[in-house]
């Protein structure tokens, strides 16, 4: 975030000197002398220009302020990104309010050139233009942010950029992977999709986790009490090591829980449900497998693991 403030600083320092340079301008081609070499009648045709060039450079340059602002007083990265590209867009839109109001005199001949223009983009640009509307969509109803995990027609994966048309995930899983890490693809996929597919956003309401269960399998004579005790404790003990900050109702609130269900097989599963960031599914699991295992295993009068051919 600091490379970013230092980028934008500098960028205000560009658009404030472009400013003063095009202010001078305007008012020298008033000069004599540049009037004698230049010719009066490009006066006023350079003036607009230098005038309309100043307006567009004091748009980015506000711009560029308030996109200061914002790195340094919004905290979630989500937000911060969804408003600087509002920032941006508004900049470009007013931009180009400033341009066409430069190549046409008459306000009632430009907007009628903009409405046979928009009729003719809209019938040729279908897709892209409902990719923005979902993208706008986006910003305001907040179906996924920039950091969110989510899964969307089949992609799964953490949201990395969401543009004016499309938005990037890094995949997790996929085609190569059965767990829940980043198999390293890029998956792109229009923003218009959102629209008519379903979004499941792992950001939920109990943020920043979501549940998941690991099961282990044990044999019926097995001693359950101390199977759910081991589990319980061994679960509970790498939470509170990977976040020792939390209050003891939020400890509570995120308490696991353990159950037992019967297999289809000769076997019964003792399953742990847990809380886990959606990054971190696949290393809670192996941490509570590796820590529960050697206790289970240290006690074979009271654990015993199902055993034969059909094992």
């Amino acid at each position: 975030m600091f490379m970013k403030d230092q980028k934008t600083g500098y960028w205000i320092t560009i658009y404030g000197i472009v400013a003063a340079l095009l202010v001078a301008i305007y008012y020298l081609v008033n000069l004599d002398v540049f009037n004698s070499w230049l010719g009066y009648k490009y006066t006023p045709l350079l003036q607009k220009l230098s005038l309309s060039l100043f307006i567009i450079t004091m748009i980015f340059l506000s711009s560029k302020i308030v996109a200061r602002i914002i790195i340094a007083q919004t905290h979630n990265e989500g937000d911060r990104y969804n408003l600087l590209r509002i920032t941006r867009f508004l900049a470009i839109v007013f931009s180009l309010i400033v341009v066409a109001s430069f190549l046409f005199q008459n306000l009632l001949a430009a907007a009628a050139t903009f409405g046979l223009l928009s009729l003719v983009l809209g019938f040729a640009l279908q897709a892209p233009i409902t990719s923005f509307i979902a993208w706008v969509y986006l910003v305001f109803r907040r179906s996924y942010l920039v950091g969110d995990r989510i899964q969307i027609k089949g992609f799964r994966g953490d949201v990395v950029e969401i543009s004016y048309l499309d938005t990037s995930i890094l995949e997790c899983s996929g085609d190569y992977l059965v767990n829940d890490r980043r198999s390293g693809r890029v998956v792109r996929f229009p923003n218009s999709l959102i629209l008519r597919e379903e979004i499941i956003n792992y950001s939920g309401p109990e943020t920043p986790f979501i549940w998941n269960e690991t099961a282990i399998q044990v044999a019926f004579t097995s001693d359950l009490q101390f199977v759910e005790e081991c589990l319980l404790e061994v679960a509970t003990k790498d939470f509170l090591d990977r976040y020792p900050n939390l209050s003891k109702l939020k400890q509570e609130k995120w308490k696991p829980a353990v159950y037992f269900r019967n297999n289809s097989y000769a076997w019964m599963e003792a399953v742990i449900s847990y809380p886990v960031q959606p990054t971190d599914t696949t290393g809670r699991r192996n941490r509570i497998l590796k820590g529960v295992l050697p206790l289970l295993n240290a006690a074979p009068n009271k654990v015993q693991f199902p055993e034969g051919a059909i094992r």
